[in-house]
C-alpha cells in the first residue's frame, strides 16, 4: 500500500477482528447456537436493512453512543453473512476485506497514485470511470440494469435518477420540476375525483417520483427525509399518548379537536426546546 494507515488507534484491530470471527464461526458450529445455526443470507437479509435504518436513526438524533451499538450489531449481520457463506465455500471473510481494499486503492488514484484530483465531482467521474474502463463494469443492455431490485420504492426511484442524470437526461433547473409536480398533482386529484383507482395509484407513484427528483436537485435523500418524518411522528403521538393516559382521557374517546390541541402544544415545546 502506498500510504501507511496505521495510527495509534488501529493497533487492537486485527486481535478484535478476529475476536468478533471466532464467536461467529463458535455460534454457527453444531455446538452454538440453536438460532443462529439455522440462519440463511436470506433469513437475515432483512436484519441489514433494520440494522442500517436503526444506525441512520443513531445519526439523525446525534446519539454516539447508541450509534456505536447499532454499527456493532450491523457489522455483526454481516459478518455472520460472510460466515455463512464461507460455509457454502462460496468465499471467505479474508476475500471480503481483499475484495474492498483493493477497490479502495484502485478508485482513488487521487490518494493512493500520482493522479490530481481537487473537486468532489472529479472524484465521482474518474470512480465511474475506473468502474467501466478497468474494472469492466459495463452495462450490457441498460444503464438501469445493475440496479438492485430488493431496493425500496424510495430508494431506487433515487437510483434510477442519478443513474439517467449521468447521460444527461436530467432538469437542468429546479423551477420545471415544481411545474411537473403541480401537473402531476393535478392529474392525481383528477383521477380521484373520477373514482379511477388505478389511475390514481399510478398517478401518486408519478408524485412521488417527482418529488425524489425534487429532492435529489436540492441534495436531500427522500427516504432518509421520510425516515426522519417517521422517527418525528412517532415521538410525538408516543408523547400525545402518555398525556391522554395523564388527564384519564381515553384517545379513542378524545376527539380530533382536543388531540389536535395537545398535538400542537407537543409541536411548539419541541421547537423552543
Amino acid at each position: 500500500m502506498e500510504k501507511d494507515l496505521n495510527t495509534e488507534n488501529t493497533r487492537d484491530l486485527p486481535a478484535l477482528f478476529k475476536k468478533l470471527y471466532d464467536i461467529i464461526v463458535l455460534l454457527r458450529e453444531p455446538s452454538g447456537c440453536p438460532w443462529d445455526k439455522k440462519q440463511t443470507a436470506r433469513s437475515i437479509r432483512g436484519n441489514l436493512i433494520e440494522e442500517a435504518y436503526e444506525c441512520v436513526s443513531a445519526v439523525d438524533e446525534s446519539d454516539d453512543e447508541n450509534l456505536k451499538e447499532e454499527l456493532g450489531d450491523l457489522l455483526l449481520v454481516i459478518s455472520m453473512i460472510i460466515r455463512i457463506k464461507e460455509q457454502e465455500h462460496a468465499f471467505t471473510y479474508s476475500e471480503v476485506l481483499k475484495e474492498i481494499c483493493a477497490k479502495l486503492i484502485r478508485r482513488h488514484p487521487h490518494v493512493f497514485g500520482n493522479e490530481t484530483l481537487k473537486t468532489a465531482e472529479e472524484v465521482v467521474i474518474t470512480w465511474e470511470k475506473i468502474k467501466t474502463d478497468v474494472e469492466g463494469k459495463k452495462t450490457e443492455h441498460s444503464i438501469l440494469e445493475n440496479i438492485p431490485g430488493a431496493l425500496p420504492p424510495l430508494e431506487k426511484a433515487l437510483s434510477i435518477q442519478k443513474k439517467v442524470s449521468k447521460v444527461g437526461f436530467d432538469w437542468k433547473k429546479l423551477e420545471p420540476v415544481w411545474e411537473k409536480l403541480d401537473e402531476e398533482i393535478q392529474e392525481f386529484k383528477a383521477a380521484v375525483q373520477n373514482n379511477m383507482s388505478e389511475q390514481s395509484e399510478e398517478e401518486l407513484g408519478d408524485i412521488l417520483f417527482t418529488i425524489v427528483n425534487i429532492g435529489r436537485l436540492l441534495k436531500i435523500n427522500s427516504a432518509l427525509a421520510l425516515h426522519r418524518t417517521n422517527d418525528k411522528f412517532m415521538k410525538r403521538f408516543i408523547e400525545l399518548e402518555k398525556r391522554t393516559r395523564e388527564k384519564g382521557i381515553k384517545l379513542e374517546d378524545a376527539g380530533l379537536e382536543i388531540l389536535d390541541r395537545m398535538w400542537d402544544e407537543i409541536k411548539n415545546e419541541e421547537i423552543k426546546a
